[in-house]
């Protein structure tokens, strides 16, 4: 008598339910379709973190190589590209402050918080030197002293490195894609940073979270990339909670900003609700029209997809300082960036990235 009963092994069609559903989940996070998520899976034994590496281990260092190559010289830069690179050693830095840009700031625009927030699709490997160079240009036109970034890649964060060098850069990962920050070196002080796993993702996904000072002031920094696709609520919610409850737990003497993709839909925010001391930048700032899809493919065509999606994926959370006599940082602006195309037809991303300032009060 065998030593296993047939009632249980998996029968043929949770099998094909199981790998479909993998397929279906490796195709979103990676951009691609389905035949070629069953290659990878089918290859790495059906297992999601081995097949998702081996695709992310593909020679995509080659599009940066290209991006260094001596005879790169007449290829075109982006539109936004404004800076005249100056070699530092072996690297230059896109991200060196041009002199329109290097005046000596206001004591008032001197005490404010700069942020940019963008997933930069580094899962797109279609022309993704220039839109990294078109990455540095925005860096260039804002000057952010904060940059939460998704969706990077090795390659990418080894191209940031060489090529952002006024700026400290973070990593929430070593493999595959993950999240990061980048601190302008002359403005904000790294005290520490810690890695917090969401225990039950299927998309690698975490929070990121940094200890800064600001000209004598304490932030807490953090940066997320929920998990993705309308199937994924639950875990998408179980997520925002730890994003929240981390939040709701920094000392009253430091400032919280959170940004990241969200992927979040108003009903499942709605269902889990934000602390009376946390507050949605975009409707704090009045729920501007012009800023509200960061994810608009009737805006940007970087995605070829055959239906028209506008939604507020890309969220910023704020939770001022309460302390009496720490100075209280209150938001005042936001706007979205990237919304022009690069020399190559393309955006920098296929989503807008969120610019926010924050003025003390």
């Amino acid at each position: 008598m065998a030593s296993t009963s047939e009632s249980d092994k998996p029968s043929v069609s949770d099998v094909e339910e199981n790998r479909t559903r993998l397929c279906d989940e490796f195709a979103a996070i990676a951009g691609t379709d389905s035949a070629v998520a069953q290659c990878y899976l089918a290859e790495n034994e059906w297992e999601m973190e081995r097949a998702l590496n081996s695709f992310f281990e593909a020679d995509l260092e080659r599009v940066f190589e290209e991006e260094d190559s001596p005879e790169r010289g007449t290829s075109p830069k982006p539109k936004r590209q404004k800076v005249d690179e100056k070699a530092t050693g072996d690297c230059i830095d896109l991200t060196e402050e041009s002199p329109v840009t290097s005046h000596k700031p206001s004591e008032e625009d001197d005490g404010k918080l700069s942020v940019i927030s963008w997933n930069v699709d580094g899962l797109d490997t279609d022309n993704l030197a220039e839109r990294a160079r078109g990455l540095c240009s925005y860096l260039v036109l804002y000057t952010p002293d904060v940059v939460f970034l998704q969706e990077l890649i090795p390659p990418y964060v080894q191209y940031l490195k060489k090529r952002a060098v006024s700026y400290l850069i973070i990593e929430g990962g070593e493999e595959g894609y993950f999240t990061g920050m980048m601190l302008k070196r002359s403005r904000v002080k790294l005290l520490e940073s810690e890695t917090v796993t969401y225990p039950t993702t299927q998309m690698m996904r975490n929070l990121l979270v940094a200890q800064v000072d600001f000209k004598g002031q304490k932030l807490c920094l953090m940066t997320s990339h929920l998990e993705s696709c309308k199937g994924h609520a639950e875990e998408r919610m179980k997520q925002l909670r730890v994003v929240m409850q981390r939040m709701g737990e920094a000392a009253d003497d430091v400032t919280v900003l959170f940004g990241g993709d969200t992927n979040l839909r108003d009903p499942e925010v709605a269902k889990v609700g934000l602390p009376s001391s946390v507050c949605d930048v975009w409707e704090r700032l009045g729920k501007q029209e012009h800023c509200r899809y960061t994810w608009d493919t009737k805006a940007n065509n970087n995605k070829t997809v055959p239906y028209v999606s506008r939604c507020r994926f890309d969220r910023v959370y704020f939770r001022p300082a309460t302390k009496d006599g720490v100075p209280r940082l209150a938001p005042d602006h936001m706007a979205l960036v990237g919304l022009e195309k690069l020399d190559c037809g393309r955006y920098t991303s296929d989503h807008w990235g969120i610019y926010c300032s924050f003025s003390a009060g």
